[in-house]
């Protein structure tokens, strides 16, 4: 079996915003990480930091379709090897966007199921928290840690 999983929430804005708040480092750290080092572009490796670990996670980013995707590569909670993340963008109308989060490739272990379950909570948790941020300007995590 793999493990592997989806989530997906509607955000009540265009997509270009959506986007742009994903890809954007100082959006990104408004609403889900402490700090990003540099903004989610093809061919970037930039630093994530969460404010909820003592941690420097590095983001390789692999592909981005504006306004369509982005694919990137981190590391599993395994350290010897990544999985692989897909953001999808998708205009449900001119003022709403379906965004959908995919991350797979961990190895078929109890710390890879573990890491799967944990992290498919972090991504709807992501969703959520963006959500509160472009639809009610709302950052879910201040305070929070």
């Amino acid at each position: 079996m793999k493990f592997e999983f989806d989530v997906q929430i509607k955000i009540q804005k265009p997509v270009t915003e959506v986007f742009d708040a994903v890809v954007d480092p100082a959006k990104l750290s408004g609403y889900f990480v402490g700090s990003a080092s540099g903004p989610l572009e093809e061919g970037n490796v930039i630093t994530w930091r969460f404010a909820e670990v003592d941690l420097d996670i590095p983001i390789t980013v692999r592909e981005v379709k504006p306004n369509e995707l982005i694919r990137f590569e981190w590391a599993s909670n395994e350290d010897d090897y990544n999985t692989t993340v897909i953001i999808g963008f998708q205009a449900v109308d001119p003022e709403n966007t379906m965004v959908t989060i995919h991350e797979s490739g961990w190895r078929e272990t109890d710390k890879g199921l573990f890491g799967s379950y944990q992290n498919c909570g972090g991504w709807m948790h992501m969703g959520c928290c963006l959500k509160a941020y472009l639809d009610h300007g709302i950052n879910l995590r201040k305070g929070s840690v």
